[in-house]
């Protein structure tokens, strides 16, 4: 597949996340085409500074998916869902990523570094690329969150 063909995910974190997000990225990297939205380092940065631009490039299609990385997950989480059509999902499990995708077509996964291991983390990226929106009743729903 070349690099044209491969699903586009936007990454992103705070110095929290940093270290994730990297081993996301390098774990990504194969299957997928990956743009880094920063942070560069561990140096102390202001969550929303990453998470707009991630969202912002989902928003707007130039992406398929996401992924925000922060020590909670929730900055990051709050200010991607600031944007219309954006579904970001706090996910600490590998079932909330499947169900976030399936019933909530969720379209960034936010990863709370500081609460779950990197196997966790890089598992749940997986599940949530791999996993498609059931649609149906869970489509309607989802057509009720836009404002």
């Amino acid at each position: 597949m070349s690099v044209e063909q491969k699903i586009r995910i936007a990454i992103g974190s705070d110095h929290a996340g940093f270290e994730y997000k990297e081993i996301l990225k390098a774990f990504l990297a194969d299957n997928y085409q990956v743009k880094d939205f920063g942070t560069h380092s561990l140096d102390s940065v202001d969550y929303p500074d990453f998470a707009h631009p991630v969202a912002s490039a989902v928003e707007t299609n130039e992406f398929n998916f996401g992924i925000l990385v922060c020590g909670s997950a929730n900055g990051v989480a709050i200010t991607a869902n600031k944007h219309q059509h954006i579904r970001a999902a706090i996910c600490w499990l590998d079932e909330l990523a499947s169900l976030a995708r399936q019933h909530n077509n969720a379209n960034i996964l936010c990863v709370p570094a500081r609460f779950v291991s990197e196997e966790l983390a890089k598992q749940m990226a997986n599940t949530f690329l791999t996993t498609d929106f059931e649609g149906g009743r869970h489509g309607n729903r989802v057509d009720k969150i836009a404002c």
